[in-house]
């Protein structure tokens, strides 16, 4: 009876595992919480310190049109106006996802509803392999096809938002197509078998079945697809024109966050106002990916409870 008792009072080998094991997965998981909180720290002491240790507005740094860091302007103020980058990358963003979602939701539909065969075999490989694609290559490819295209259409040196904005477009479609046909393949079953013996035609039951029960997925997709537009650097830098101006039609040389990011850090020196700006150009980008990030979880809880 003693060596029973004995026996069940001792740890077992299995025990053992199992606290190294959720000691491990822990450690795991706070270093990679440690890593993030840091990437957030460094990059929002950087991104503060023009407006606190440089003494820049951020009124005129958000509304600014004129972007010269190294020269000031008749009122001594440095020439810090990042609003044409901003407007660049909010212009080019939403464009190519208006382009994109009629066609990533059209090809989500065939091969979900319409031809599923077809779709797995043919459309699906295809599909991921434009995912793969490195961003340098479509960068080049709208370099090659899609500027000369635009400058000899309308004129102009063919940079511009236009010609990004049809590049970003082939580079989301694919992201936002991929997660569309997996929210359309969530959809129950039972829905579309009831709205048929209701009477309904397979368009009626696409449409006022199939979508209205994924639009929380779709809206995902979507905004999934924005966040990567908007944190796109070498394929739009190629193709955009890379002027710091306040655009004023789509066929003119402009910029945005990352074109600019990705030009100028490496030419500045660490604690200068010219690279302390552009670490604040950093933070809007870093804001709005947590923006993206909040405001796809969201629509995944709206969409749960509904």
């Amino acid at each position: 009876m003693e060596d029973i008792q004995k026996k069940l009072a001792e740890h077992s080998g299995k025990g053992r595992l199992e606290k190294i094991g959720k000691t491990v997965s822990f450690l795991c998981i706070a270093f990679i919480v440690f890593v993030v909180l840091s990437i957030l720290y460094f990059v929002a002491s950087k991104g503060i310190s023009t407006f606190t240790k440089d003494g820049v507005s951020l009124s005129r740094f958000l509304t600014g049109s004129v972007w010269n860091p190294g020269n000031v302007g008749e009122d001594g103020q440095p020439l810090t106006g990042a609003l044409p980058m901003i407007a660049g990358s909010f212009i080019v963003t939403l464009l190519s996802a208006v382009v994109a979602t009629p066609f990533a939701v059209g090809a989500a539909i065939f091969m979900t509803e319409i031809s599923p065969t077809v779709g797995k075999k043919v459309l699906q490989p295809v599909i991921e392999l434009l995912v793969g694609i490195p961003s340098v290559v479509y960068g080049f490819i709208g370099l090659s096809v899609v500027v000369p295209f635009m400058r000899n259409t309308f004129g102009g040196s063919g940079f511009g938002m236009l010609s990004a904005t049809v590049v970003l477009f082939v580079m989301i479609l694919p992201t936002v197509t991929s997660m569309s046909v997996d929210t359309l393949k969530s959809v129950p079953r039972h829905y579309r078998e009831a709205s048929l013996a209701l009477g309904a035609t397979r368009w009626q039951t696409i449409y006022k079945v199939v979508l209205r029960s994924a639009t929380p997925g779709l809206l995902t997709a979507v905004v999934f697809g924005m966040a990567r537009a908007f944190g796109e650097a070498l394929a739009v830098q190629m193709v955009i024109g890379n002027a710091a101006i306040l655009p004023t039609n789509l066929i003119t040389p402009a910029s945005t966050l990352t074109s600019i990011l990705t030009m100028n850090m490496g030419n500045t020196v660490m604690g200068t106002l010219e690279n302390d700006v552009l670490w604040s150009l950093a933070l809007i980008l870093l804001v709005m990916a947590l923006f993206f990030n909040i405001l796809t979880r969201w629509i995944g809880k709206k969409g749960a409870m509904n």
